[in-house]
């Protein structure tokens, strides 16, 4: 499969539940980074099927107000294709969080089962859900007969390396009425330091008639294709790659060609877009989140990080980012896999 090819089978219509989407290179769900103004810069590039807000408590989302909440906003345009990441423990609280993302408009809800950071394995949320199937489902079950539109599960292998427990999770998820699944095949304590089983993806979307999206490792066009040869996902699920480069999609769908001057130009946007929806203080926290993405595309990204990292403004930031750039620094065609954090 070449890269037209796989343009040409991403842009293959697939139906999730009673919706139809014309592309599946999609988002894939994440914490911290999928946040409003990183959705708006991909939005300017194009090339997706669907975007995944970051992560949103469920116990909150009844009562937020997204004039002020710097996690679950949004802009009116892009809820036609926005899923609604939420983590809980308990299936009360998630339908009722459903309801609400319902109301807004969004195109479906998505269930995180798949978040292995300690914070919200603490509170039974993430993959410590994995540990009880029975209340997992329960959650999937509940949020289904609350809502109409498409539910989205994104999950991991479990705690152990066990390909049938993902299996039978995946079955149980589909059975509970899950609309599409996200599945990252590793195990919940792995922080990403082996790489990805993707035969495990192949097993998952043999048990199961729903979408699966693919996820984990997704670097280059040639990355993608080997996922879908190998595994026969339905579509594509790209974390931090896209956050590393967000013209990843249009490059891969619409035959984008990013010039020589792609990643300051990107970057100097992000900031500009960030500061049109938070404050200052707030919008340099969230670009030095998206930093370590970005500085591991360079070959000297430690440096470039660094010297990112020393702005206490954004008028910092980009006096940083014009004095790094003012020579050329050299890039990696694969990212620097110790600045993924």
């Amino acid at each position: 499969m070449e890269n037209n090819k796989l343009s040409q089978y991403l842009l293959k219509d697939l139906a999730i539940k009673d919706k139809i989407i014309h592309n599946r290179l999609v988002l894939a769900p994440m914490a911290g980074l999928g946040h409003i103004a990183l959705r708006q810069l991909i939005s300017e590039f194009g090339g997706f099927g669907l975007l995944f807000t970051g992560m949103c408590s469920a116990k909150a989302v009844p009562y937020e107000n997204p004039k002020v909440s710097p996690v679950f906003n949004w802009r009116q345009k892009e809820l036609e294709y926005l899923v609604c990441q939420i983590f809980g423990s308990e299936p009360e609280s998630m339908a009722k969080a459903a309801v609400r993302i319902e109301k807004e408009g969004f195109f479906g809800v998505d269930l995180n089962f798949g978040c292995s950071v300690a914070a919200i394995c603490k509170k039974g949320s993430g993959a410590a859900l994995l540990k009880d199937p029975d209340l997992s489902s329960k959650i999937v079950k509940s949020v289904r007969e609350s809502v109409s539109i498409p539910v989205f599960v994104k999950f991991r292998l479990g705690w152990d390396n066990d390909p049938q427990f993902a299996v039978d999770m995946a079955r149980r998820f589909e059975d509970a009425g899950a609309d599409a699944l996200t599945f990252h095949p590793r195990i919940a304590p792995d922080r990403r330091n082996r790489p990805p089983l993707w035969d495990v993806i192949t097993l998952v979307r043999q048990a199961v008639k729903i979408p699966v999206f693919g996820n984990g490792n997704l670097f280059l066009a040639e990355d993608g294709i080997k996922m879908i040869e190998q595994t026969s996902c339905h579509g594509l699920s790209v974390g931090r790659m896209a956050v590393a480069r967000p013209w990843l999609f249009a490059q891969w769908t619409k035959k984008f060609s990013p010039g020589e001057d792609i990643f300051y130009t990107t970057a100097v946007r992000l900031a500009q877009i960030l500061l049109d929806h938070y404050t200052d203080h707030f919008s340099v926290k969230l670009f030095k989140k998206f930093s370590p993405y970005f500085c591991a595309n360079f070959k000297f990204g430690h440096h470039i990080l660094k010297k990112l990292n020393r702005a206490q403004t954004m008028d910092d930031i980009k006096n940083n980012l014009d004095s790094i750039f003012e020579s050329t620094p050299a890039t990696l065609l694969r990212p620097n896999l110790n600045l993924f954090l």
